[in-house]
């Protein structure tokens, strides 16, 4: 089976996994702001505030269409993608600002794949349109990240990390569990 019927088999539970993956790229913009400000770019605060306000106002989207629909968000959610992700994260001011802004181009052009996969597989009009609304703002972080990452660091350097990652990520969704959840692994 695909990834997308599998994922949209609860559409609650899918909906439930999305608003707190918005959760956490809104604090993943905000931690970045502030823990590297204007370091090495002009704009850095202004860019990682802009993406926060985006990923809320998508949070306060999902977290509506989810309370329309009857559920509300849980405690305890755990995205085992990006802790995998996070855990290829190396330790020290240059090299973790760029594998943070490199996984975070990572999970943004997954989530806009996915949403586009969703919106192209549902026959529920509006979580359709919903997702449609999403994958170009998806997109856009995804390419701000990596255009980020290029700026901080030589071309080379950036595109031999990007590859690393790219391949790692592989492994990880090869690892994970199918499921209702928009970074679930494939059946």
């Amino acid at each position: 089976m695909e990834w997308g019927p599998t994922a949209l088999a609860d559409p609650i539970a899918l909906l439930i996994d999305h608003a707190f993956l918005e959760m956490k790229a809104a604090q993943n913009a905000m931690e970045l702001m502030t823990r590297w400000p204007n370091e090495w770019t002009p704009g850095w605060v202004e860019t990682m505030t802009g993406i926060a306000r985006d990923e809320t106002a998508h949070l306060s989207q999902v977290t509506r269409l989810l309370m329309r629909r009857g559920g509300r968000m849980e405690r305890g959610h755990k995205s085992f993608y990006a802790a995998a992700l996070r855990g290829l994260v190396r330790s020290g001011k240059t090299g973790e600002t760029l594998d943070r802004l490199c996984v975070s181009a990572l999970i943004e052009a997954r989530s806009c794949e996915r949403f586009f996969v969703l919106a192209s597989t549902t026959t529920d009009e509006e979580l359709a349109g919903f997702y449609k609304a999403l994958f170009s703002s998806e997109l856009g972080h995804y390419k701000v990240f990596l255009k980020l990452a290029f700026k901080m660091a030589p071309s080379a350097e950036v595109s031999a990390r990007w590859e690393h990652m790219l391949n790692e990520e592989s492994r990880i969704i090869g690892e994970q569990p199918p499921g209702c959840r928009i970074h679930s692994g494939m059946e």
